[in-house]
């Protein structure tokens, strides 16, 4: 007896997912919770089990494929499945394939069990041009998707002030800053808010997403309940979060539910820069390199810590005006 095994609901309104890796391949045996696929959402990726043991009769959705939930990915039987005959490819491959002119029989499958996949595909058929090309996947894709939706969907204003950081140890920043946000926010509640459909909901905690870049690309892990926690607390889990990013082991929990953005990348910020803000979020506070420099103080010229703070904002929820006064009351509370 066969199992068909389909994408499953991943939760958090997601209705699609992309097959990362397969874990095993057509002919192999599994048991029964044993490793099966890693599916990437727009969230983080996922390891999911096997639903039964058996036989891996056959792969149906390729590697770098996206597909809605519900769709069927794979077919686990109870004995020995023998192998199809003649070239191994799913039917979006096969369309593929037609449009570009590429003869399936010619092409060397390197997917699970010797399947065809789109970029063998791609790499057979004549190519115009020069350079390398590889396909936009994993979290590269959910980048691409996510600020693109975040571009089109909302209405930015960007909002650029100094500070002066000298009397802030910087190895202390970031959790310095998410304290004087969420401060802040308390008396800019717009900010810590949501536009759903024609309502402002306005939210009573405070999970701060974190800006952070990884080899894999940029993720945002959310630090939870920023107003109940100590500068050390937060400097703690800062550091626990950055080293799950890094390694990749984080929870999809992890990455979901923040309610406003903080981003700062160090000696690489530049002077200034315009963050997009982080969808359905409304708002997201940027701190730029800090460096020293000439100011004017009390008439006389000094040298200080000084570095930019900008606020970008979606402009249907959040004025002008109370972005502005938002950014320098975080400022001031740095600056003091």
């Amino acid at each position: 007896m066969a199992y068909e095994f389909k994408l499953p609901d991943l939760g958090e309104g997601l209705t699609e997912g992309e097959i990362a890796r397969w874990l095993v391949a057509e002919g192999e045996r599994i048991a029964e919770d044993q490793p099966l696929v890693e599916i990437a959402t727009d969230k983080t990726t996922v390891e999911i089990p096997s639903p039964a043991g058996g036989v891996v009769a056959q792969i149906l959705v390729g590697e770098g494929e996206v597909v809605p939930v519900g769709t069927l990915l794979v077919v686990i039987g109870s004995g020995a499945v023998p192998r199809a005959a003649g070239p191994q490819a799913t039917p979006a491959v096969r369309q593929l394939a037609k449009g570009l002119g590429v003869d399936l029989a010619a092409v060397a499958g390197t997917g699970p069990g010797g399947r065809i996949t789109e970029e063998d595909v791609r790499g057979s058929a004549p190519r115009a041009g020069e350079g390398r090309r590889e396909r936009v996947r994993g979290v590269r894709r959910q980048i691409v998707e996510h600020l693109a939706r975040a571009h089109r969907e909302v209405p930015a204003v960007t909002y650029v002030e100094e500070c002066d950081f000298t009397g802030v140890e910087l190895d202390m920043l970031l959790p310095l800053v998410l304290g004087a946000a969420v401060a802040s926010l308390r008396d800019f509640p717009e900010l810590n808010a949501r536009l759903e459909g024609e309502e402002i909901v306005y939210l009573d905690r405070y999970d701060i997403g974190v800006a952070m870049q990884t080899d894999e690309g940029l993720l945002v892990p959310v630090v939870r309940g920023v107003d109940a926690r100590s500068p050390a607390e937060l400097r703690a889990e800062l550091d626990r979060l950055a080293e799950g990013a890094r390694t990749g082991t984080l929870a999809p929990d992890e990455l979901r539910g923040s309610t406003f953005s903080v981003t700062s990348a160090g000696k690489l910020g530049g002077l200034v820069v315009t963050p997009l803000v982080n969808h359905p979020e409304v708002a997201i506070l940027g701190v730029h390199r800090i460096a020293d420099r000439p100011v004017v103080r009390d008439g006389e010229i000094v040298v200080r810590r000084m570095g930019n703070v900008s606020v970008t904002f979606d402009h249907r929820v959040v004025d002008g005006v109370r972005a502005a006064a938002f950014a320098l009351a975080v400022i001031e509370r740095l600056s003091a």
